[in-house]
């Protein structure tokens, strides 16, 4: 058996930002009243025909095969977390394998919103512990903006999501004290409509039907989220699945060099930061800057945190998410 390690990381987000001042304009919003609620002061929105959610996610790719000091011939396979892909099918693995001319590798598409990057390094993690890969590949990316209802109607939702991507290499490490020490996976599917987008399913409709429609009041097609609901269960999941990861390792929040919590709400990090009294040098947030960016969340502030010298060798990192399904989870990592 081997332990897994994150070898190389970066990331990518579009040039335009849009502030909270910007969406006030084409909304009944105010830059106060967003971050109150979210601490969010801007967020990155693609630019028609500049990024797609796999360029995003091959630009990002770039970043880590480079700093992981591989080929892209090395890579064994290919695993990328989105809710957003491109195609209906086929998912963006495979297009990434094409973009990035990699060798005819196994590419796996993960549909886990906001756990997406999470539960990528844990099937990541599984792969290389039993021999079978020696290097992964695994992305999040997230093109949120052209599915938002920039209206009155959806600002709640809308004003909280952004565009981005991250990326990371997972290697072979034979030093089994350091690499991802486990990785805790759950889910909740009772309260699989408190966030959702329920279009364009097939379980229900018919492609005829949907077209014959063309109801500009169906809502199915939006995001839609009990937004107290989803905070509820989030501060409370988030707290069991860290602890249960520290459990797991015969750990104590004491040993936590930092924590990476996915960036769903500011307020949400806070909740957690106190419960668990961290001090602020413990705990990266940057949802001020970038909103939420569902599977890209985390590998984006796990390389911010990284490319800042906030994570050395030997730092316990946490990296913990919730989100739609629900479902959620948390990965130890001696660095």
């Amino acid at each position: 058996m081997y332990h897994s390690k994150i070898s190389g990381l970066g990331y990518y987000v579009p040039e335009n930002i849009v502030t909270n001042d910007d969406l006030s304009k084409i909304m009944d919003t105010n830059d106060a009243w967003i971050q109150e609620r979210t601490g969010i002061q801007e967020r990155r929105h693609i630019v028609k025909g500049q990024d797609t959610t796999t360029s995003m996610g091959v630009k990002a790719a770039r970043i880590a095969i480079e700093r992981s000091g591989i080929s892209k011939d090395d890579i064994d396979f290919i695993i990328f977390a989105t809710l957003s892909p491109d195609y209906y099918f086929p998912g963006p693995g495979v297009l990434v394998q094409r973009d990035l001319g990699l060798k005819t590798v196994g590419a796996l598409d993960v549909r886990n919103q906001c756990s997406g990057f999470v539960y990528a390094l844990s099937i990541a993690d599984q792969y290389i512990r039993t021999g079978m890969y020696k290097n992964i590949l695994i992305i999040g990316s997230e093109v949120h903006s052209t599915g938002l209802d920039m209206t009155d109607r959806g600002r709640a939702v809308s004003v909280i999501f952004g565009d981005g991507a991250g990326a990371a290499i997972v290697s072979r490490e034979e030093d089994l004290s350091k690499g991802i020490l486990s990785t805790h996976l759950h889910s909740e599917g009772q309260h699989a409509e408190e966030l959702v987008v329920k279009a364009p399913g097939m379980g229900g409709r018919w492609v005829s039907d949907i077209v014959a429609d063309n109801d500009p009041n169906d809502e199915s097609y939006l995001p839609y989220m009990n937004g107290q609901f989803v905070f509820k269960n989030a501060v409370v999941r988030f707290a069991e699945v860290i602890q249960e990861g520290l459990q797991a390792n015969n750990l104590q929040v004491s040993d936590i060099g930092m924590l990476i919590p996915h960036q769903a709400n500011l307020r949400i990090s806070q909740f957690i930061q106190q419960s668990f009294k961290l001090s602020d040098d413990k705990v990266y947030n940057n949802i001020q800057r970038y909103g939420n960016t569902t599977a890209a969340s985390i590998p984006i502030a796990l390389t911010e945190a990284w490319e800042q010298g906030k994570i050395q060798s030997g730092d316990l990192v946490v990296l913990a998410a919730f989100g739609s399904g629900f479902t959620w989870g948390s990965a130890i990592i001696r660095w």
